[in-house]
């Protein structure tokens, strides 16, 4: 029977596989109430030519309020017009008509996995290829390497490509990556029609994406981050305004920097896609989910009417009112709070971090630090900026930092004067005698001017030491040895600094991020991008702790603090007591 059905497949058009998985997709994707109301929404939305209903970019960017402001709504109909080819990607674009929107939708919203089990790896690839131009000139000069003269490649005989192409002055390395897309194998394995898949789509090696539309791409991934279920992306516009709009576009513009040199290349190549995205941005697309769930539900359709005729209480949901962040500090804003959560999830995020500690309100010191933050029982995220130290350091207080560096210098990461590092701690925060505390969970990264996440090692387990006097080079560091409990004869002078390392001086004064690529890593791994050796010797400007989690863990704070304040009060009570009884005493005497 298998064989049967496999042999009639050679005989199937495309246009009929399409038909077929369309089907299949909306059957065991969709609920039937889903698919009803994707049904009224495409209606509602569909132009009419030729007996063809199809979707415009204008109508999809109006019903999705993607914002104009930040011109990504043509980039947004290029993905759309090539996901809806599924699995066919060399008859991109297509019309977006029913079954092609379809297609974009359980793309988007992920709910193909509910059908291609063999489909092991996310869309990432696929996401590529949807906002990838192909480069031709490129092909051309292997058609030519291939032929040994100057063969002419007519716009023809090239391969199909979804989009118009453009030149990449300089291709990485791409042998290591396959053509083969694994969606699209398991959608037509689904079908039985594997033989068919082998046609002519652009080789992924020779595919670029520009830079510009990436950008522009990020910024809509920022604003769509915190967005719950049927929640309306315009109530964000505030994020779209004065400086909030300028904050946007730097924040975006560090996370591209993680991608791609914009000065030296035009476009990001799959192998800079496939190596940054899992470390650095594994949450980046998760915005796409309730954006794309809104044609799945159709405003025309009373979901609150009973079958008695009555209505049902709307249904609220309690935190849609909350601030995504109660309060702003002076590094962390509602963009850099989106920043986080493409690699930390959104949901211990989002209407869920606390301001513990800020050193411009609390005082720059271990002690205030430690009052602070050390009765959070739940995870935090430390963040610290700075601008960077002149080489050689001209006032006395860098110099004298300075000198408990190593004189070797490795070279700044960039051009950029000002830098922002930060720290997700799994665990509860506690002072450090003899060895570090942490987990294999603990994050170190950098969102300013590059974004990059540098996770925890399994093997060398310095992941934070806190040490106050009279350990030598107190302080707080992040993957370096635990410093000694004194300075003694025989020992070095300048501080311990791990391979992939950052450390905070005991008066938060100065800072020092370390990547020692030639070492080979330590408590944290190297970049996969950067292989090389760079640090930043900055001076502190702002250091704040951020807790994670919700009432409960507020409330476990709370109750702490109040516990310690009447300790002390009690304490300062007897030693009163105890003051007064001697002068008493005296006085008899």
């Amino acid at each position: 029977m298998g064989q049967g059905q496999s042999g009639e497949s050679k005989h199937v058009t495309t246009e009929q596989l399409s038909h077929e998985l369309a089907l299949k997709f909306a059957k065991r994707c969709f609920t039937p109430l889903e698919l009803y109301s994707f049904q009224d929404v495409f209606k509602s939305l569909a132009e009419h030519q030729d007996h063809i209903a199809y979707v415009k970019e204008d109508t999809i960017a109006r019903f999705l309020e993607i914002p104009d402001i930040i011109g990504v709504s043509s980039v947004v109909f290029q993905m759309a017009s090539y996901l809806g080819a599924f699995p066919f990607g060399q008859d991109a674009p297509v019309v977006l008509g029913f079954e092609q929107m379809i297609m974009v939708v359980v793309i988007m919203t992920e709910r193909y996995q509910r059908v291609l089990k063999k489909g092991h790896r996310d869309r990432t690839k696929l996401l590529f290829r949807s906002l990838a131009v192909f480069d031709r000139k490129e092909h051309q000069k292997e058609s030519e390497d291939d032929s040994g003269d100057k063969a002419s490649v007519t716009e023809a005989e090239a391969p199909r490509s979804h989009a118009q192409g453009f030149a990449v002055d300089a291709a990485t390395n791409d042998e290591d990556e396959e053509d083969d897309d694994d969606l699209a194998l398991a959608a037509l394995e689904s079908l039985d029609a594997i033989e068919v898949f082998r046609h002519g789509d652009a080789p992924i090696a020779q595919a670029s994406i520009p830079s510009d539309n990436l950008k522009k791409l990020i910024m809509l991934l920022l604003l769509i981050a915190p967005l719950n279920s049927q929640e309306s992306l315009a109530r964000h516009a505030e994020r779209l305004s004065g400086e909030n709009l300028e904050g946007l576009r730097r924040t975006a513009d560090n996370i591209l920097a993680a991608f791609v040199n914009v000065e030296k290349f035009p476009g990001v190549k799959i192998h800079q896609f496939n190596t940054v995205i899992p470390i650095s941005f594994p949450f980046l697309f998760n915005g796409f989910n309730p954006l794309f769930e809104h044609f799945l539900f159709s405003k025309n359709i009373d979901f609150t009417k009973r079958k008695d005729g009555s209505k049902a209480p709307p249904v609220i949901d309690p935190q849609v009112d909350q601030p995504l962040l109660p309060q702003t500090g002076e590094i962390l804003d509602l963009n850099v709070l989106s920043q986080l959560s493409f690699f930390i999830p959104g949901e211990t995020l989002f209407r869920r971090l606390r301001l513990l500690y800020s050193g411009g309100d609390a005082g720059f010191s271990l002690g205030s630090f430690e009052t602070r933050v050390f009765n959070w029982r739940a995870p935090t995220i430390l963040l610290v900026s700075g601008n960077r130290i002149s080489d050689p350091p001209t006032g006395g207080q860098e110099r004298a930092f300075t000198d408990t560096l190593h004189p070797k210098r490795f070279p700044d990461s960039s051009k950029s004067e000002h830098v922002v590092f930060g720290v997700y701690v799994a665990q509860p925060w506690r002072q450090t005698h003899k060895e570090c505390f942490g987990d294999s969970d603990t994050l170190l990264f950098q969102l300013e001017p590059v974004h990059e996440v540098f996770h925890a090692s399994t093997i060398n387990t310095d992941y934070v030491s806190f040490t106050k006097p009279p350990s030598s080079h107190s302080g707080i560091s992040f993957g370096c040895p635990h410093p000694k409990a004194k300075q003694t004869a025989g020992l070095s002078a300048h501080v311990n600094l791990g391979a992939v390392s950052l450390m905070l001086d005991s008066s938060f004064e100065f800072g020092v991020f370390t990547h020692n690529y030639t070492m080979g890593g330590g408590a944290f791994h190297n970049s996969q991008t950067r292989r090389n050796d760079f640090q930043d010797r900055f001076e502190i400007e702002s250091l704040e702790v951020w807790g994670c989690g919700g009432d409960a863990e507020a409330e476990q704070q709370r109750q702490r603090w109040a516990w310690e304040e009447r300790e002390a009060e009690a304490l300062t009570s007897r030693r009163t007591y105890l003051q007064e009884g001697t002068i008493f005493t005296k006085k008899l005497s």
